[in-house]
């Protein structure tokens, strides 16, 4: 049945301005104050009547450009008739939409956009003022407090980086839960304001062991990192496929606070496959990614990681003479953007704690933003390579990284402020030209005082009850040794044994990667490593057991030696000029699972006095009241790793800088708190609970 003409629903065919049409429509009179009434609005009607299509409209339009008015003076003041400094001080400040919820998709079509040299963002012009902080370095707990401290500093945009090697532990199974929630921090970020630029990788560098990359990939001889090997890119397109589906929809055209996404890292340093960056390129866009596409290098290698369609961007420390013009003669007519400009650096073992003078840093960046570029802050808040996750330098000789990545960042290691936030919030503030969030306060630390260790177990006791060994003919490097689901062993240390007969003169011909204690039968005979390959074994009597207790001190993160950084023994080792051979091979990884075991083994015994490891330790501390942050202080030790209540905080070595270990709160409980040590040779007694971190002797950057 055809749909009755509009007028004829009541039977009445209106005439333009008559009766009849106003009746229809609900017009004016006694019958539509009652409407009105009826309907609760009243005081509506008052205003103008409930019937009246036009006036309806009109007043629906008006309701809008009030909406739009409140919006524009807020967001958008360079819309407004009156051109003031507020259009001048709105192309810096932050756009931010995330209190707008139910208006939070309307217009999202243009998204970050490059012209004229400028970034705009949806049409309007847009400086990036962001910070980097890594989730995958800041207990989960903490994530938003870091975050509403980048809003007090004067940040936009948050920057990180995705950890594939984290995320992909074990080859085909995926981690993205817990502190590892790359989606609940990505959807925090957008709560509180703040726009990202995420840069997934797959490689990222960052200090980090493998520079992200998954040590299983390493099982393959001829594997070829960051390459259009298919080895490599079946692995990455198989992450990509997992990754990409928790990215699309945090986009911002998708209503998400990703703005842009970096293809790839520094390749411009690498270089070695012409073909890779397009290829990550389209792996990206293939999956759905939408926003603009950047890439970074430093000064040298960025004529060497371009990549056709993404946005160039450089790294540096000390602005040098012409470096942002550099940039225009790579690419023209684009804004320019210092993706890190580094606030600090990172320490090795065996070096001194480098700081970045505070107001050299401040200065620099102003001088940045004065010739008209964005920034982003490397890093903002550096954190921790919790575990075994520190990665290490390979220039003229192996230099692992410590346990902090304080970095001598814009916030400490446990997310206190630096004179160098202050600096830059004066800064930012100036610039912007708008109060700034009041800074959060800060979490007080506790000083627990002295935890004794009253318990020890030997390693030596421990290997019959809780490892099978893995029965060899050859060495193997731990990336091939058979577990987790044949995807080898990551991280920790391993055990070769192996019997021998007689002493004389054992050589590694540097198969050793990082570092072996030796051991004749429990005796401990020396090290190999980089710089020692060949120590001298007692004589003795009938066959004995060779233990080589190897430790990857992390792979290195950066430059041309990716692919050389399988760990274990990775040959042969040699006494008297003879291949040692059939070994029992025991992977200590010291997973969460092993240190759970541990605690249950029996043979636990009182610490005597003095001891020679490699032993496990154990004590308590008690805690009264609600847990606070904390760092221990270990003292009289050697080198090792601690444990708490099964958090694994990161290694400890007497050869420094680094001298305390950070422990969060949040990883404590009011009452008992299990602490387990792995030390390697000279044990204390106790260790230190202080509320003051101490990174070591401090050496200013060049």
């Amino acid at each position: 049945m055809a749909e009755p003409a509009e007028g004829q629903r009541g039977g009445t065919k209106p005439r333009a301005g008559g009766a009849a049409q106003s009746r229809a429509e609900g017009g004016g009179g006694r019958g539509a104050r009652r409407q009105c009434r009826a309907r609760g609005r009243l005081r509506a009607a008052a205003m103008w009547p409930c019937g009246g299509r036009r006036q309806r409209r009109l007043g629906g339009a008006a309701v809008v450009v009030g909406v739009l008015w409140l919006l524009a003076r807020r967001y958008y003041p360079c819309l407004l008739p009156v051109v003031s400094e507020a259009c001048e001080n709105a192309v810096l400040h932050r756009f931010n939409w995330s209190e707008l919820i139910p208006m939070r998709l309307w217009g999202r079509t243009l998204g970050l956009q490059t012209e004229n040299s400028q970034f705009l963002l949806e049409g309007m012009p847009f400086r990036i003022f962001g910070g980097s902080m890594h989730y995958f370095r800041v207990p989960r707990e903490y994530w938003e407090d870091r975050m509403l401290k980048m809003k007090a500093c004067g940040l936009n945009t948050l920057t990180t980086y995705v950890p594939w090697n984290l995320h992909e532990q074990t080859r085909g199974k995926f981690d993205f839960s817990q502190d590892l929630d790359l989606e609940a921090f990505l959807s925090l970020a957008a709560k509180n304001g703040l726009w990202v630029i995420l840069r997934p990788g797959p490689y990222i560098c960052s200090e980090w062991d493998l520079g992200g990359l998954p040590s299983w990939l390493l099982q393959d001889p001829e594997m070829q990192l960051r390459t259009t090997y298919k080895g490599f890119t079946e692995a990455v397109d198989a992450y990509f496929d997992r990754l990409m589906p928790i990215v699309v929809p945090l986009q911002y055209k998708k209503g998400g606070p990703i703005i842009a996404v970096q293809v790839e890292n520094e390749y411009g340093s690498y270089a070695k496959d012409p073909n890779y960056m397009a290829y990550v390129k389209m792996a990206l866009l293939s999956r759905g990614i939408v926003e603009l596409l950047m890439t970074s290098d430093n000064k040298n290698g960025l004529s060497f990681g371009l990549v056709e369609g993404a946005l160039a961007t450089v790294n540096f420390q000390k602005l040098e003479p012409g470096v942002l013009k550099y940039l225009d003669t790579v690419q023209r007519d684009q804004p320019k953007m210092v993706m890190e400009y580094w606030t600090g650096w990172f320490d090795n073992w065996g070096g001194p704690h480098y700081v970045f003078d505070a107001d050299e840093m401040v200065n620099t960046v102003a001088s940045i933003l004065k010739l008209g570029a964005s920034i982003n802050l490397y890093m903002f808040h550096g954190g921790t390579n919790f575990g075994f996750m520190n990665g290490a330098l390979d220039a003229d000789e192996y230099k692992s990284d410590v346990t902090s990545y304080d970095y001598d960042a814009v916030l400490t290691e446990a997310g206190d402020y630096t004179s160098k936030f202050f600096k830059l919030r004066q800064l930012f503030s100036a610039i912007i030209g708008q109060p700034l969030p009041l800074p959060p306060m800060i979490e007080s630390k506790a000083s627990y005082g002295a935890i004794l260790l009253h318990q020890y177990i030997s390693l030596w006791d421990v290997l019959p009850s809780l490892i099978q060994p893995i029965k060899s003919e050859f060495p193997v490097n731990m990336e091939n040794l058979r577990v987790n689901d044949s995807s080898g062993q990551s991280y920790g240390y391993v055990l070769y044994e192996t019997v021998i007969f007689g002493g004389g003169h054992l050589h590694s011909r540097d198969h050793v990667r990082d570092r072996a204690q030796v051991f004749v039968n429990t005796m401990y005979v020396g090290e190999l490593d980089y710089n020692t390959v060949e120590l001298s074994l007692p004589e003795g009597q009938g066959f004995r057991q060779l233990r080589l207790l190897v430790e990857n001190r992390g792979r290195v993160n950066y430059g041309l030696a990716l692919n050389e950084q399988r760990k274990g023994l990775i040959g042969d080792v040699f006494l008297n000029k003879t291949p040692l051979r059939n070994f029992k091979i025991y992977s200590l990884e010291m997973k969460p699972g092993f240190m759970k075991s541990l605690q249950h083994v029996a043979g636990w015994s009182a610490v005597p006095d003095y001891f020679v490891g490699p032993a496990f330790f154990r004590g308590r501390l008690w805690i009264e009241h609600q847990p606070q942050d904390t760092f221990l202080k270990l003292q009289g030790w050697e080198k090792g790793v601690v444990f708490v209540n099964g958090h694994n905080l990161g290694r400890y070595w007497r050869i420094g800088p680094q001298e305390t270990l950070y422990l969060p709160g949040p990883w404590l409980r009011k009452g008992n708190n299990e602490i387990v040590i792995f030390e390697e040779r000279t044990a204390g007694r106790i260790i230190q609970s202080v509320d003051i971190p101490y990174l070591g002797r401090t050496q200013y950057v060049d």
